[in-house]
């Protein structure tokens, strides 16, 4: 096969107008919200925030309006692609952007008077917010999610629908962006338990993701059969070897974005332990030598 014939999978692109604006929408009010927050806390929404949450919508645009969305019915392996940006790369980004308070300032202020505020005042969203983001809540809407959507029957079901598609892509982007904030900490969240935690936390989630990957490269025969009733083959793919690489692509980029995040925190716990040891042990024979 020339190579060329696969250039489609880098040039097909079909923007969607109201997702788009939606996008930019979102985008401007965090800018504006940044650019005033910037003035009282410099160095809590330093340039990186504004950059990465601008990257994470960038993400999503590029997940609804590239050829990753183009061939998501075709081909199993860009859909998983696809999902991935959803699940791994546009939450943890926007999370990184600590977006809360800059969206809050920047939203117009009648909005916030006339609709937000009275939810305010009741503790309302701050109740939703907090149990959504305890550890155990958002682990298991990310993982329901991610397994639930993945069954053949609701698979299929996404597929033969774009309302249900996009209510699949709209659960795997929220369940991961609570999956990815007590890992993250968006300011002002604090997380309530011990970063511990997070250590399970992300290799369960590994866990999770490591059976359903090897089910769609060992299964030997095709999952889902929109993708096997396919014909002709886009690139000349078949329908098997499309999930096989489905599921190598899930497994490897899956395993790699737990693992590392969960060595990033044993270590980070580690160190910590070991200079309050020294700290601890320095103030004890500080103690000694003046007494």
């Amino acid at each position: 096969m020339q190579a060329d014939t696969f250039t489609p999978l880098f040039t097909e692109w079909d923007i969607p107008p109201a997702v788009t604006a939606t996008l930019v929408v979102v985008a401007a009010v965090y800018l504006r919200g940044w650019l005033q927050i910037r003035r009282t806390r410099p160095d809590q929404f330093p340039a990186w925030r504004l950059y990465s949450f601008l990257g994470g919508i960038l993400s999503l645009f590029v997940a609804v309006a590239s050829p990753l969305d183009t061939f998501s019915e075709s081909l199993l392996f860009m859909h998983m692609a696809q999902h991935y940006v959803f699940m791994s790369l546009a939450p943890p980004l926007i999370a990184f952007g600590a977006p809360v308070v800059p969206i809050l300032r920047g939203l117009p202020r009648w909005l916030i008077r006339r609709v937000l505020q009275p939810l305010f005042r009741g503790h309302v969203l701050l109740r939703i917010g907090q149990f959504l983001t305890r550890p155990r809540v958002a682990w298991l809407a990310f993982n329901l999610m991610y397994i639930g959507w993945h069954i053949p029957a609701a698979y299929e079901l996404a597929l033969s629908s774009e309302n249900w598609h996009n209510f699949e892509h709209g659960c795997f982007f929220f369940s991961s962006l609570l999956f990815w904030w007590p890992i993250l900490e968006p300011w002002p969240f604090r997380l309530r338990v011990s970063r511990w935690v997070l250590v399970p936390y992300l290799v369960l989630a590994d866990f999770v993701n490591t059976g359903l990957s090897a089910f769609l490269c060992f299964a030997g025969s095709v999952v889902y059969p929109s993708y096997g009733a396919i014909s002709p083959r886009p690139f000349g793919i078949s329908a098997l070897d499309d999930q096989v690489a489905a599921g190598a692509e899930m497994w490897v980029l899956g395993s790699i974005v737990f693992l590392i995040p969960a060595m990033a925190i044993i270590l980070s716990l580690l160190t910590s332990d070991k200079r309050r040891r020294r700290r601890s042990t320095h103030s004890r024979l500080s103690a000694q030598a003046r007494s």
